[in-house]
């Protein structure tokens, strides 16, 4: 057989060895070094060299070396012109020498290469612009088939800027993708910060300090408060202000599953565990690992469940439903309520460790009625991003607005969003007065009439005079007020008058906002 014939098999079978290397990875630097290796060792073609164009000076920045290591400090450069490979960044063209060293402008600076043998350098293009250069050397002196090695040395270099060209395409959907993110990132901050939350009265204010403060760190937080006050933009706040921002933000509501649905939803199953398992699948603590679960209406889960999920709060483990496999998941959990959760303790349908698993820091959501003063911010918000939602600009009028502040709203920040959005539909200039202001709970009032308001009573004063605990014409703060001034502020004197257990008295004195007298 030939010398000719055995040149062309070795260089298929180098081709072919090439190609696959360039398809398993796009990693530039790792790739082209064992390419290399393989014209080394299928073809002869021995010392290879790749330098790449510095997007920055334009000079030729050696990157990889097969059988010598590149000094990191300080890579070698060649510019324009500038030695055999500055002529080829020069002229864009391939340069094939029999003997190195005959040529004035080899500078072999790398001191690698052979002065005696031929020398082969081939542009690497990508797109049409010269990105790179493939050098290398045979190791034996010139056999007449330098042109031939050459074209090989050609195809190679087109191969390696093929690959080039799709790392390039995959690098800069990369970097699209992650600007994309940190784009989506900031509008979600934005949209689940502290502006979306609207309140000025102390209340709210104790509430914004509450959160930034449990926001820096990981511990598990109870939000408690009437249904509609917000707890659900609490939690989305204390994520997107937290360390795990950039970790997944699972949620779910515990109250809209049954007690075998919400056990596979939280902790998944494995196949064939039930009926219709046709796969296994990851639970919400599993989607979770490294972010935050929020798991809302937490007071609705049975006894029997309680004992799994405080598991996993405890211990961080937790079992597939149907597997025998145990996990380990980083979560932190926020859960929310609006149930008393130590009245549940009392009467045996909460368990007392998970209450204070959970309860370790808990975060008070004020009813909108506590807050009046906090109406007519929320209504003009709420005005501007119903507008949104409309797509026209929504403005309330001040008549609104002092109607609007008169009303107690039983239904909280909820129902005043829904009174808004009806009186925005019925505004064909989406200009809310007060005569579109419906409040009557569903049943429409007549047209002819405007809604009869109930002014919305001064809260009391943090320590009235005492009455009677068990005067019926006291509201609950009052009450709880005067039972504590009977019982000289003992609380566990003034359950008993109330008839109650000193965790409720505590709560409500929380909840109340009662402040204790010392003696």
């Amino acid at each position: 057989m030939s010398i000719t014939s055995n040149l062309h098999r070795a260089e298929l079978e180098a081709l072919y060895l090439v190609g696959e290397i360039l398809s398993r990875s796009l990693d530039f630097s790792q790739t082209v070094r064992k390419v290399l290796e393989v014209l080394d060792e299928e073809t002869g073609l021995g010392r290879g060299m790749v330098s790449v164009v510095d997007p920055e000076s334009g000079d030729l920045v050696v990157n990889a070396v097969h059988g010598a290591s590149l000094a990191e400090d300080e890579p070698v450069r060649y510019h324009s012109g500038e030695g055999i490979l500055g002529v080829l960044l020069e002229e864009k063209r391939s340069i094939a020498l029999p003997a190195a060293g005959r040529d004035p402008r080899f500078l072999n600076r790398l001191g690698i290469y052979d002065r005696n043998l031929p020398f082969i350098a081939a542009p690497i293009n990508v797109g049409g612009s010269l990105r790179g250069v493939l050098a290398v050397q045979p190791d034996e002196p010139d056999d007449g088939l330098l042109s031939e090695r050459a074209r090989f040395v050609e195809m190679v270099a087109n191969l390696i800027g093929r690959s080039v060209r799709l790392s390039l395409e995959v690098e800069q959907e990369k970097k699209n993708l992650a600007e994309e993110r940190d784009s989506l990132r900031r509008t979600v901050r934005h949209q689940y910060g502290f502006d979306n939350i609207v309140g000025r009265s102390a209340a709210m204010r104790r509430v914004f300090d509450q959160v930034r403060m449990v926001s820096k760190w990981n511990t598990t937080v109870l939000i408690r408060g009437e249904t509609g006050t917000g707890k659900e933009l609490i939690a989305n706040a204390i994520h997107y202000h937290s360390p795990r921002s950039r970790g997944p933000y699972v949620r779910l509501n515990c109250a809209s599953l049954p007690e075998n649905l919400l056990e596979s939803e939280l902790f998944g199953h494995e196949k064939g565990a039930f009926t219709g398992a046709v796969g296994s699948r990851k639970g919400r603590f599993e989607l979770a690992d490294g972010g935050t679960l929020f798991l809302d209406e937490i007071g609705e889960i049975s006894p029997a469940f309680q004992a799994k999920l405080l598991r996993v709060l405890q211990e961080g483990e937790l079992e597939r439903v149907g597997g025998s496999r145990t996990m380990k998941v980083d979560v932190r959990v926020i859960a929310a309520t609006h149930r008393d959760l130590e009245a549940a303790v009392d009467a045996g349908s909460f368990r007392e460790d998970l209450y204070y698993r959970l309860n370790v820091m808990p975060i008070l959501l004020p009813p909108l009625r506590e807050r009046p003063e906090d109406v007519p911010d929320l209504a003009r918000h709420l005005a501007r991003r119903i507008g949104e939602m409309q797509g026209r600009p929504v403005a309330i009028t001040e008549a609104a607005v002092r109607r609007l502040s008169q009303y107690p709203w039983p239904g909280n920040v909820r129902e005043l969003e829904n009174c808004l959005e009806r009186a925005a539909i019925m505004s064909e200039s989406g200009s809310i007065d007060a005569d579109l202001i419906r409040v009557d709970r569903g049943r429409e009032a007549p047209a002819a009439s405007a809604p009869v308001f109930q002014p919305v009573a001064a809260p009391p004063s943090p320590v009235p005079a005492a009455g009677d605990a068990a005067d019926p014409g006291l509201d609950e703060r009052s009450r709880v007020i005067a039972a504590l001034e009977q019982a000289g502020w003992v609380q566990a004197k003034a359950a008993r008058l109330l008839g109650m257990t000193p965790r409720q008295i505590a709560y409500r004195i929380q909840t109340l906002n009662i402040q204790v007298k010392q003696f």
